[in-house]
């Protein structure tokens, strides 16, 4: 079929992209390993963690932000796609590709899959240095993992594509990107429980409750642990449909943002 022909060329020329660029793939684990290494291990005497699920014993700092630090990666790879979705763009490369006669929305989860693949498998080695750490899950909790990842990768990638419809040269982008990565990765749980927000200021607690990027790491946090968080994954879900909504508008010439970049 013309659909499952066009998703295996854009996974197979994302995944090329992705072997040469090695740089890409060591910059995607040196981040989360220094926030592992250096910042939890700063942090472990000054912060202490209560037993709350989907923790059934005292932990560790540096357990508790290992879910963060896998969604770390979903987040900045979701945004760099989204950055190379530009610059394609402003080749002309992206332009002939929905150009063909396939849906244009059918183009963009092909994608969005592409990349998403690529940020689950640096997920993966991650984990895998972090049981070399001496931080490791249960069998159950990897697989688990995996349908976790799918999700929350696609509503991030999601929001880079959205993001991406709307940006008219790559030099913005960059700015972009930062003002929307690290509101969402440090108004998150990813460094701390939402009980330790709460201490500090309601306000502060409730922003971090509504920020998606919240309900993603605990689906991670559960789903690591072989347990299933309920409300987390409706509410990744829908942030994933919206965010990819908005994707497919923006890249309507007709109705969308791209409208005045062609």
């Amino acid at each position: 079929m013309p659909a499952l022909v066009a998703l295996r060329a854009i996974i197979t020329r994302e995944s090329l992209r992705f072997v040469r660029q090695r740089s890409r793939f060591v910059a995607a684990l040196v981040r989360p390993l220094l926030w592992l290494v250096v910042f939890a291990a700063g942090f472990r005497a000054a912060l202490g963690l209560s037993i709350t699920p989907p923790y059934q014993t005292y932990t560790t700092y540096e357990v508790y932000i290992v879910p963060g630090l896998c969604g770390m990666i979903l987040l900045f790879n979701g945004m760099q796609s989204s950055l190379s979705l530009v610059y394609d763009r402003e080749l002309g490369s992206m332009r002939l590709l929905l150009t063909s006669p396939l849906p244009r929305w059918w183009l963009l989860i092909c994608r969005l899959l592409a990349s998403t693949l690529i940020s689950i498998l640096q997920v993966y080695v991650f984990l895998s240095v972090t049981a070399i750490y001496g931080i490791r899950f249960s069998p159950l909790g990897y697989l688990v993992l995996l349908p976790a990842l799918l999700v929350t990768g696609m509503m991030l990638g999601g929001l880079g594509l959205a993001l991406s419809s709307a940006i008219k040269q790559l030099e913005n982008f960059a700015g972009v990107m930062n003002f929307v990565i690290f509101p969402m990765f440090f108004l998150s749980t990813a460094l701390y429980p939402l009980w330790k927000m709460a201490e500090s200021s309601e306000l502060l607690h409730d922003i971090c409750t509504l920020n998606p990027f919240t309900q993603a790491v605990e689906l991670i946090r559960f789903a690591l642990y072989g347990s299933f968080n309920g409300v987390a994954l409706m509410w990744t879900c829908i942030a994933a449909v919206v965010f990819l909504a908005l994707s497919v508008w923006g890249y309507d010439p007709a109705r969308g943002l791209t409208r005045r970049k062609t």
